[in-house]
């Protein structure tokens, strides 16, 4: 007998042991995701119901209200601003309780649970989406100058549009990721995200022109400027959101954005003019394509479409970056009147 054979035999004697280790952990593992699975539906089930009560409490405090004074409402009051806790309260639950996807997710990827049952995954998805975003950010910005200062093929605008329709369809669905975990991205930012999808694809198809000549320069130009006030944006929100949270003033899954959101408010202020320039550059692209299209050479269909799209983005953009503002300086007034 070979004197190797003994020592083989003892390393698998271990190897035997630790297999059945294995195996057992394995069935432990399964027997408690089937009681987590039990436990979810429990729970989900027990948040429903409190949340039908409150509603239902909600009505009645809002039908007892009626006719009394402010002394004999103020436990009334009380009522109504706890429901109002508790209903963020259940929005935080929810968030670590699988749930149907979303109209987009369903289409793209069907019915697959999407939910991170811990807040290191949840925080470690956020991060990675921010990473993400911040790198293809700075290609896009190497890109744009390239086009603009250094090459001039049509295949090279060709792989940028690919690589901004590519980048923005990616958020689109990381961001529904992070909505369906909690994530409390407002709704513009998130719609500015799927029409720059369109209008990156109907950049993509624009055929080599005069027309196209005459805006390209132009576009790569504003490109660049977008890009660089992504980066900023996300320098100094990045560096705001880590204070804020530090404090227990934002959510763990707050994200930086390309526009102004209240809690930028106090620090972010200077972002303004660079945000407002980029919104009136978008209205100068869009009215510079209006003018494009009633020339009589103007056949392509993509001029027109890419002069609404960017009319609809100037709109989004200036209008909700207009009514954050508004909203604050209302706060502001209020806040020196009840001090005074």
């Amino acid at each position: 007998m070979s004197s190797g054979i003994p020592d083989v035999l003892k390393e698998w004697e271990v190897l035997e042991k630790e297999f059945y280790t294995v195996q057992e952990t394995h069935r432990l593992y399964m027997q408690k995701l089937d009681e987590v699975s039990k436990l979810q539906k429990r729970f989900s089930s027990s948040i429903s119901q409190q949340k039908k009560s409150l509603k239902d409490i909600s009505r009645s405090v809002q039908k007892c209200r009626k006719g009394l004074s402010e002394e004999e409402a103020k436990p009334l009051d009380d009522i109504r601003s706890q429901i109002r806790e508790r209903q963020n309260i259940f929005y935080e639950m929810e968030a670590f309780l699988p749930k149907k996807n979303g109209l987009y997710l369903s289409l793209v990827l069907g019915s697959v649970n999407l939910n991170l049952l811990n807040k290191q995954s949840k925080t470690a998805y956020k991060d990675e989406y921010e990473r993400f975003k911040l790198y293809v950010t700075v290609i896009l910005l190497v890109l744009a100058f390239l086009c603009r200062f250094i090459v001039s093929y049509r295949f090279v605008d060709a792989v940028l549009n690919f690589l901004l329709v590519w980048f923005y369809c990616t958020l689109t669905l990381r961001e529904s990721v992070l909505i369906s975990n909690g994530s409390r991205i407002k709704g513009w930012w998130v719609a500015h995200h799927y029409i720059s999808t369109f209008l990156s694809g109907v950049m993509l198809t624009w055929p080599e022109g005069k027309l196209y000549h005459m805006f390209r320069n132009q576009f790569l130009a504003y490109s660049m400027y977008q890009s660089f006030l992504q980066l900023l944006q996300y320098y100094y929100q990045s560096g705001c959101l880590y204070r804020l949270k530090a404090l227990g003033e934002r959510h763990n899954l707050d994200l930086t954005v390309e526009g102004f959101q209240s809690w930028m408010w106090r620090g972010l202020t200077f972002l303004l003019p660079f945000l407002f320039f980029g919104h009136f550059w978008q209205l100068f692209n869009g009215i510079s394509l209006y003018l494009m299209s009633q020339l009589p050479e103007c056949v392509e269909w993509q001029v027109s479409m890419c002069g609404h799209c960017f009319l609809v983005l100037f709109m989004g953009n200036f209008f909700t970056t207009l009514a954050v503002v508004r909203h604050k300086m209302h706060q502001k007034n209020q806040a020196k009147a009840k001090t005074q």
